[in-house]
């Protein structure tokens, strides 16, 4: 049995109540997390196991972080789940397939947050009568993998039975933890660590020996412990020198006592730590190929136990035992781990204890742990792609082979937001092959993008690509261009970049897909709007053309810009449908937010709120910020003021000419000109792509109420220059609607609302009726005006176009007719996230299948559906799906 010292938990009532409070809570069906924190030696392993003493009734199941294993993913997860899988078979399918995928029982790529899903539905299958209690130690040493979806755990048991403690050793590495809940233990103060000291030694001790061991433990429990074993009761008193800091007293301890072993029970006890799984069978088959006599040697071992798991009696002890060896030992340990692991069923570990015994480049191990970064990027590994990647570079003798496992690397680095250990390695790559420079420099640029900050803008690097690459790949080259002018569009310098891009040779033959669009958007820079429409026009209605499966927000705010609101629906829609196929949770909130955008300018606000609720439901589950842009539509034109203006006031600096059209709508809705022009002349003056043009018309409606025609007329003519490019019957409705209220030719209001009458966008043909019955009744021809107007309000306030709504009832007011009062929509009543919920249920959805799509849990699901039932007075799903407002 390992060594251990005193588990009296002196000086930690606090910690004790809210470990007690977090068990009850569980026990009555309100889950939570708690994350302990700590130096190592503080005592988080004995609040551990008080917690597991004090889980009586509840089904325990455990997991341990291990730093050599923080390269497999999901390998914590696993290993916590293990117990519990005997349920998988009540999953739904693909939440089976995600988990079978992560712990490699299946081929394929997980969603990263389906597995997340699936393991709440297992732990939630598992539950029955029993509350569950969910312990995993060493946390900062998770693989990320596997944090990122116990994270996600953490987040969604508030409605189960269920508790996650998790202890961490401080400073931790993993920003997943960050957010939850967390409790750091403290040293013990000078009483406490009194009371403990003279409970583990049970001897008379002099008061100068009591003072030396309290100074050098600073409160630290298992210091305490430890010291007087590391230097006897003699060297405290006289002195000697100490470690610089307490993990390195304990550790220290822990090594004395290893120093003691005869040689093979020390390389037992090497390899025992090389072996982060704690397989006794492995270890059995590694000594007896290490010529050393298992049982034997165990038996003098201290500090680790050899039982149906190897564990070690404190994670220091292991980290001890493993730097305790010389560098020669530590690799024959891995080497003899890595012969007896089993090629077939686990490759990867395999693979890297070999990389791990290797003491210089070794090409064949090199390659093995390049397929297992391409078996964990399938599995959703990769952060363990960028590590194996980076060991196999190290590994490589070849100088343009290690490059391109180096730019493999750094590539799977950024995917996973490891962006300083991205910039270390790309400082590495040496390379003459002009491919491999322009993809360093691609690299480079996108660094500097997420880090925002460096010696040259993002687009810099990314020009420097694309002339690299001129004279031997140009269709690449453009690529690289086409890439620095979206980027231009989003950060600035634009002008310096279209400069740059027009020296490139032109493609030859006619200009398609990313040539073309290269082509159109120098010329939409340049405002040659005629050009803009004969080039990217064809480009643009073709929402399936590739280059915009690359790049969907750029295909989005061309047109926008171009006031083609098939092409935005349509780039949107694919974007939407490409991020499902491929799991990405990247690319399908980019997707929601522009479809949940376009589909707000039809007025179906409910279908814009579900899609904006899935994309905060992905942003929540994957710590991502939400995008703000599809809110601000909807709060622009749905009018409510104080909403409005509460969501204007949180949006980030970024997002201001966005807020200022935003301010443009809603003031104009609310018959504040001023405002409105103020507004719209900033979102304007900047000329930002597609924020620019859909102000425009704002512009012209407030100048010519607040009497400044001559701005009217400058915005009609830059509007028009960009709704006769596009082409399309959204713009040029609305262009004739805008040079209406400037000459004021009534022939002008009627072809705006001819262009718009069929259209899907139904909110802008309300808002034409508005303008031409507001016309009207200056006219004095109240008749007509009341005819408008009541075309302009009934849609208006049927869709709840709110201020719009109750600028058109005014109006109706002023020719003499009261306007009908609006019935109050069940929606009104429900936050977004119930929207959703609600419209799902109504479409037939369990709370099951809807709990899978909001990364919620089925009781979470049931939680919202009686607030939604007590808000709207119903009793039953059926209810639900009879209420035609929230279909």
């Amino acid at each position: 049995m390992p060594e251990t010292y005193t588990d009296a938990l002196i000086g930690r009532q606090d910690e004790i109540r809210r470990l007690d409070s977090l068990l009850r809570a569980a026990r009555e069906g309100r889950g939570g997390a708690l994350v302990l924190r700590g130096e190592p030696g503080i005592g988080k392993s004995a609040l551990l196991r008080h917690l597991d003493a004090a889980a009586t009734g509840f089904l325990v199941i455990r997991a341990s972080g291990a730093e050599f294993e923080m390269e497999l993913p999901f390998a914590a997860l696993h290993q916590l789940l293990a117990p519990v899988t005997g349920r998988l078979t009540a999953l739904p399918a693909p939440h089976r397939k995600a988990l079978e995928i992560a712990f490699g029982l299946a081929t394929g790529t997980p969603d990263p947050f389906l597995v997340g899903v699936a393991s709440l539905g297992l732990l939630v299958e598992n539950l029955g009568e029993r509350p569950l209690l969910c312990v995993v130690d060493d946390a900062q040493w998770l693989d990320q993998a596997s944090a990122k979806a116990l994270a996600f755990l953490a987040r969604r048991i508030s409605a189960e039975s269920i508790a996650l403690v998790f202890a961490a050793r401080e400073p931790s590495r993993l920003p997943e933890l960050e957010e939850l809940p967390s409790h750091s233990l403290q040293g013990l103060g000078e009483a406490d660590a009194r009371a403990l000291l003279a409970a583990a030694l049970r001897a008379p001790l002099d008061e100068r020996v009591r003072d030396r061991i309290l100074a050098e433990a600073r409160g630290n429990p298992l210091a305490l412990v430890e010291l007087p074993r590391t230097a006897g009761l003699a060297g405290m008193a006289g002195g000697f020198a100490q470690p610089e800091s307490v993990p390195g007293v304990i550790e220290q301890s822990f090594r004395s006592r290893l120093e003691l072993l005869p040689p093979a029970a020390r390389m037992l006890v090497t390899v025992a730590a090389a072996d982060p799984i704690g397989d006794p069978g492995l270890l059995w088959r590694a000594a007896e190929l290490l010529g050393i006599d298992a049982a034997a040697a165990a038996e003098s071992v201290p500090l680790v136990e050899f039982g149906a798991r190897i564990r070690f009696s404190h994670p220091l002890a292991r980290s001890a035992a493993y730097r305790a060896a010389t560098p020669e030992e530590r690799r024959g340990a891995h080497e003899a781990l890595a012969a007896v692991t089993d090629p077939v069923a686990d490759p990867d570990r395999r693979a890297w204890h070999r990389a791990q015994a290797s003491a210089g480049p070794d090409e064949q191990v090199a390659a093995e742990l390049e397929a297992s970064a391409t078996r964990a990027q399938e599995r959703g590994g990769v952060a363990a792609a960028a590590a194996f990647l980076e060991r196999s570079a190290a590994l490589t003798v070849s100088p343009v082979q290690r490059a391109e496992r180096v730019l493999a690397a750094v590539q799977a680095k950024l995917s996973v937001g490891a962006f300083e250990a991205a910039a270390d390695l790309l400082t590495t790559v040496r390379t003459d092959d002009p491919g491999q420079a322009a993809r360093a420099d691609l690299l480079r640029g996108r660094l500097s993008f997420v880090r925002r900050r460096g010696d040259e803008a993002p687009t810099a690097y990314l020009l420097r690509a694309a002339a690299r690459l001129a004279a031997t790949d140009p269709a690449w080259a453009r690529e690289c261009y086409l890439d620095a002018i979206e980027m231009g569009l989003l950060l600035g310098g634009l002008d310096h970049v279209v400069e740059a891009v027009r020296s490139t040779p032109p493609a030859g033959g006619p200009a398609t897909g990313s040539a073309a669009v290269l082509t159109g958007l120098i010329s939409l820079v340049g405002d040659k709007y005629p050009a803009v429409g004969e080039i990217l026009g064809p480009v643009v209605g073709d929402p399936d053309d590739e280059v915009w499966a690359r790049r969907p927000s750029l295909g989005f705010m061309v047109a926008t810009e171009l006031w083609n609101y098939d092409a935005m629906y349509g780039i949107a829609t694919r974007a939407v449908a490409a991020g499902r196929e491929s799991g990405s949770f990247h690319a399908l909130p980019i997707g929601l937010a522009m479809q949940a955008t376009a589909t707000v300018h039809t007025g179906d606000f409910g279908a814009a709120m579900e899609l904006i609720s899935e994309e905060e439901a992905i942003a929540d589950a994957t710590g991502a910020a939400p995008l703000v842009y599809p809110r601000l539509h909807l709060a622009a034109l749905r009018g409510r003021r104080k909403d409005a203006v509460e969501l204007f006031a949180s949006v980030d600096h970024r997002m201001s000419l966005s807020v200022q059209w935003a301010t443009a709508v809603l003031s104009n809705g609310l018959a504040d000109y001023p405002a409105a022009l103020k507004a719209a002349k900033q979102a304007v003056e900047y000329g930002a792509v597609g924020t620019a043009g859909l102000a425009l018309p704002e512009l012209v409606e407030a100048a010519m109420r607040c009497g400044e025609t001559e701005v009217a007329a400058a915005a009609l003519a830059s509007f028009q220059e960009r709704t006769r490019a596009g082409g399309q019957a959204w713009g040029l409705g609305v262009e004739a609607c805008a040079r209406a209220l400037v000459t004021e030719d009534e022939s002008a209001y009627q072809e705006a609302i001819s262009l718009l009458d069929d259209s899907p966008l139904v909110v802008h043909r309300a808002r034409a009726h508005l303008l031409y019955g507001e016309w009207l009744r200056r006219q004095g021809r109240r008749r007509d005006a009341r005819s408008a107007l009541r075309l302009a309000h009934e849609p208006l306030s049927d869709l709840g176009v709110e201020a719009f709504a109750e600028r058109a009832a005014g109006e109706l007011r002023a020719t003499g007719e009261q306007a009908r009062s609006r019935t109050s929509k069940a929606s009104d009543q429900l936050t977004m996230q119930e929207v959703h919920i609600a419209r799902l249920v109504a479409e037939g959805a369990t709370s099951k299948e809807v709990a899978a799509k909001l990364f919620l849990s089925p009781r979470t699901v049931d939680a919202h559906l009686r607030n939604i039932f007590r808000k709207l007075g119903l009793t039953s799903r059926r209810q639900l799906r009879d209420l035609p407002d929230i279909r």
